[in-house]
């Protein structure tokens, strides 16, 4: 099966396990495991060497791992750690990576607790993460999927909205209407924030009532394993001079932010391109979290653009653009689309209008 992708990002680990001075990389349960093996299961491990690949699970799982992934599947009698540590043991592994941000302590130490007297496990975080930042045709088509199936919940659900409904009350209507047109669950909690409350970047819903003023609306569908972002704006009833015009700012931020976009920029650059235009608006100080962040079988993942991430945007990247200001005592606004890099630039997945939505 040459044409395995799965099969494909397992060779690149392997062909590269020499020059970082490995003999074995081992992942543990992580959106790193199902992007190396297929395998969505709620407890496995893979053992990647030269010459092998090796998914670790347990009885629960052994009809779904032979149909999700054309490693060599062994089936632990124990705790998968168990087996974990008795397979390096059986290929004389000495140097063995394992991603600490992935691992827990517990874990960590239920393996390394029961190595050959030789061998250890060797921090090499990062490197999976790394390898996914770039999107193959085949994952930029699933979100891709997953951002039209985020905006036609939206929209079916924002149509039928009046004043006075629970921000709860929208959330919940939106993600069950995520899941109507095919998402597997939301990539995140949906949050939902009027008024002053729209001021707390990651408000959470609650029972309050959508009164006059603005409501932010920040979702994101899963979809085959990944993941869309999105926030747009509404206002119930008219919105004033104030909401006008913080508004118009942060679209302004936005769309040069996503003007700076393209292979080789640096993520601060576009970070700083949206921060200036808020500057000029004397907004700089209302805006407290990074600009974008990259998005694929994880909500959140690299590369993240903010104010000290100087990292190279390259072809196929999946990234957000989601500047906003947040006025205590007034409210939050923030504009959100989920873009890749293109060769001449970016193009913008997200096909919802981006205006002020009035309601009622």
């Amino acid at each position: 099966m040459e044409n395995n992708p799965y099969e494909i990002r397992r060779r690149t680990v392997a062909e590269n396990l020499a020059a970082r001075r490995l003999d074995g990389m081992l992942v543990w349960l992580s959106p790193n495991l199902r992007y190396l093996s297929g395998f969505t299961g709620s407890n496995g491990a893979l053992l990647v060497t030269a010459e092998d690949a090796i998914l670790i699970t347990d009885s629960r799982y052994t009809i779904q791992a032979a149909q999700q992934t054309t490693c060599r599947v062994r089936i632990a009698s124990g705790a998968t750690v168990l087996e974990a540590a008795a397979a390096i043991a059986r290929l004389r592994l000495r140097r063995i990576g394992y991603e600490p941000a992935r691992m827990t302590c517990d874990t960590f130490q239920a393996i390394d607790s029961r190595l050959p007297l030789k061998a250890s496990l060797v921090a090499a975080g990062g490197w999976i993460e790394e390898l996914r930042m770039v999107k193959s045709p085949a994952e930029l088509a699933l979100i891709r999927r997953s951002v039209e199936v985020n905006s036609r919940a939206f929209e079916e659900t924002v149509a039928r909205l009046k004043p006075g409904t629970r921000e709860r009350d929208l959330a919940a209507e939106l993600e069950h209407r995520m899941r109507r047109l095919g998402a597997e669950k939301p990539s995140f909690d949906t949050i939902v924030a009027g008024g002053a409350h729209s001021a707390l970047p990651h408000a959470e819903p609650g029972a309050a009532r959508l009164e006059r003023g603005l409501v932010v609306v920040d979702m994101g569908a899963m979809v085959d394993g990944y993941a869309s972002d999105m926030t747009r704006m509404l206002h119930v009833g008219a919105p004033g001079t104030k909401a006008k015009r913080m508004y118009r700012a942060v679209l302004e931020a936005q769309l040069a932010a996503i003007d700076a976009v393209r292979p080789g920029a640096r993520t601060a650059a576009v970070d700083a391109a949206a921060r200036r235009v808020l500057k000029a608006h004397g907004l700089d100080k209302a805006f407290t979290h990074s600009t974008g962040h990259g998005l694929g079988l994880e909500i959140h993942e690299p590369p993240r653009l903010g104010r000290k991430d100087n990292l190279r945007l390259k072809e196929g990247m999946a990234v957000t653009i989601e500047p906003g200001a947040y006025v205590e005592g007034f409210g939050g606004i923030r504009i959100e689309d989920t873009v890749v890099v293109t060769a001449g630039g970016c193009e913008i997945l997200t096909p919802t209008s981006k205006e002020l939505r009035v309601i009622g």
